[in-house]
């Protein structure tokens, strides 16, 4: 859970508009390929938050909708069944950069923020800082970010995500969890059609 505050480098997307699918798979894409170089190897989702949670729970449940998206260089980690959470973020990571040699990191986690920014999704890049609205100091990551802001900060903010609407938080993760399976595959279509074009050139 991580705070969300308005920068120049943040796309904000309202889930419940009619066009949500269509604004936030655009953005993520055109973030990955400004953010993305061929420096990386493999592209890693890391869902953060905890299945205990209504407000924590967005991480695990994008990683549970996604746990069937199957690509060679994509991997997901976190999700409802073996979530990735502040007592294993650095040993998950740990894991990611033994692993995989260039790994570009896309974190994802809920957040809370204004109250007219509930129910959005932001799409930025740099990393994150997850655990920041509960005061938990946690390493930051990613090379870009995906949040969804399930309800507003102020008083008593562990409280707050406690008392989230399920609701909220599945509209976000089902338009999140879409976009990203249409992004990836767009993304390997046009991989292919340069891997192609290459060999058909010599």
């Amino acid at each position: 859970m991580s705070f969300s505050a308005k920068t120049s480098n943040l796309t904000y997307i309202d889930a419940m508009s009619k066009n949500a699918f269509a604004v936030f798979s655009e953005a993520l894409y055109q973030t990955i390929i400004n953010c993305k170089t061929n420096i990386y190897s493999d592209i890693v989702f890391v869902c953060i938050g905890s299945d205990r949670s209504t407000g924590d729970s967005l991480g695990p449940i994008i990683g549970h909708k996604l746990r069937e998206m199957k690509y060679g260089n994509v991997h997901v980690y976190g999700n409802l069944e073996n979530p990735v959470h502040a007592k294993n973020l650095s040993e998950t990571t740990n894991l990611i950069f033994k692993k995989y040699e260039m790994p570009f990191i896309i974190a994802i986690d809920a957040s809370l923020g204004r109250i007219e920014h509930v129910g959005h999704i932001t799409v930025g890049k740099g990393a994150i800082k997850p655990g920041s609205a509960v005061n938990k100091d946690l390493q930051p990551i990613g090379n870009m970010h995906i949040t969804g802001i399930v309800n507003f900060s102020g008083f008593m903010d562990f409280i707050t995500l406690q008392n989230t609407r399920l609701c909220t938080v599945m509209k976000i993760a089902d338009i999140i969890s879409s976009g990203i399976r249409y992004t990836i595959w767009r993304i390997q279509r046009e991989d292919l059609r340069k891997s192609i074009s290459k060999v058909e050139s010599l």
